[in-house]
């Protein structure tokens, strides 16, 4: 990935007294982060995400069902990032903070006798009560505009940007710079006009698929959270309720969330769902060791899941002359810990001072 310029016009606007205003498309942990990093600079951020609200792939699926007695079920599914780490002390400091913030919780699973590996110590994180509040918690106090699907960006006469949807401009508002922190085949559609060499090598990106089910059943609770299954097309199954800060209703039914393997994925990237969800349901089973007395199901496809490993010299985007940056976990393949570096490394060098800022 190339390089980013480490002098932002940004700062020099801070200094003058006048505020910079930054539109950030993207209201997952990297754009969140940025954006509330540039706030405490000075600058005026509006965060934008296509969804209903902020998290990302730190995302909580809720359910309601009628079973067959009339009595109406709810349920909460962590269908996005099941959990996380942290192996950097910057980010260690983070996660603590946001622990001490009620936000966060440390989760500590049994695992599943024959998982692929046990933790070795590791310790796992997740959002309370659900996983996106954490970036609820970041992104608090912030102009935000949800449903919306940023699809074009235009630069007028006097390089400011203007955000597009739907053929028509998003509000009446012209910003000074634009961070997008979203997936890089959907940044490279939006970059195009303006870096295609960053398009290009957002587009070649090889991001990984995940198909994953949601289900709720009547079956006996194993004595276990979460299993690594060593083979088959499972990757993590989760019993929701394990987590922290997780109620579960006293209806006697187990809720699960079950993640494929992104070659599985893959193979079935372009499966309707009512081919895919009786696939994942056995392979469930085949888990438990039973046949589950099935309530509710459903399957949701995460075209854009996992981020590989990479060893990028640059954890962001940032384009001096034109405003312009991105920013996410895409970069360096570290998941929510990379998603949260890198939103913190382009607010960095966008304005200096979001550094100091934040640290006081």
């Amino acid at each position: 990935m190339s390089s980013y310029v480490s002098v932002s016009p940004l700062a020099g606007a801070i200094a003058a007294g006048r505020v910079p205003r930054v539109a950030v498309v993207g209201a997952g942990l990297a754009g969140s982060t940025c954006a509330r990093r540039l706030a405490q600079a000075g600058c005026a951020v509006a965060l934008f995400d296509k969804s209903r609200g902020v998290g990302g792939r730190m995302a909580t699926r809720r359910a309601r069902w009628i079973d067959a007695d009339g009595a109406v079920h709810h349920a909460a599914f962590d269908h996005g990032t099941p959990a996380f780490s942290a192996r950097s002390a910057a980010f260690q400091a983070f996660v603590d903070e946001a622990a001490g913030e009620g936000v966060l919780a440390r989760w500590e699973p049994v695992m599943a006798p024959g998982s692929h590996r046990n933790l070795d110590g590791l310790a796992l994180w997740v959002g309370t009560p659900d996983m996106p509040a954490l970036c609820r918690h970041v992104a608090a106090g912030l102009a935000l505009t949800t449903s919306h699907a940023v699809d074009r960006l235009v630069r007028e006469a006097d390089g400011r940007w203007r955000l597009w949807a739907q053929a028509e401009p998003l509000g009446d508002d012209a910003f000074d710079a634009v961070v997008l922190a979203m997936p890089p085949a959907q940044a490279a559609a939006l970059l195009a006009p303006h870096r295609e060499d960053w398009a290009r090598q957002a587009r070649a990106v090889p991001m990984q698929p995940c198909w994953t089910l949601m289900a709720a059943e009547g079956g006996p609770a194993p004595d276990w959270d979460a299993a690594w299954p060593q083979r088959g097309p499972l990757a993590w199954v989760v019993r929701n309720a394990a987590k922290p800060g997780r109620a579960a209703p006293d209806d006697g039914l187990n809720r699960w969330v079950v993640h494929a393997t992104a070659s599985w994925s893959q193979t079935f990237l372009e499966s309707a769902p009512d081919v895919v969800q009786p696939l994942l349901q056995d392979a469930l089973a085949q888990v438990l060791g039973r046949t589950p007395r099935w309530a509710h199901a459903t399957v949701h496809r995460w075209r854009y899941a996992l981020a590989p490993r990479s060893e990028s010299a640059s954890p962001c985007w940032w384009d001096d002359a034109l405003g312009l940056g991105a920013c996410g976990d895409f970069f360096t393949g570290a998941g929510v810990e990379g998603a949260w570096l890198s939103g913190r490394a382009l607010a960095g060098v966008m304005a200096p001072g979001a550094a100091d800022a934040a640290a006081a």
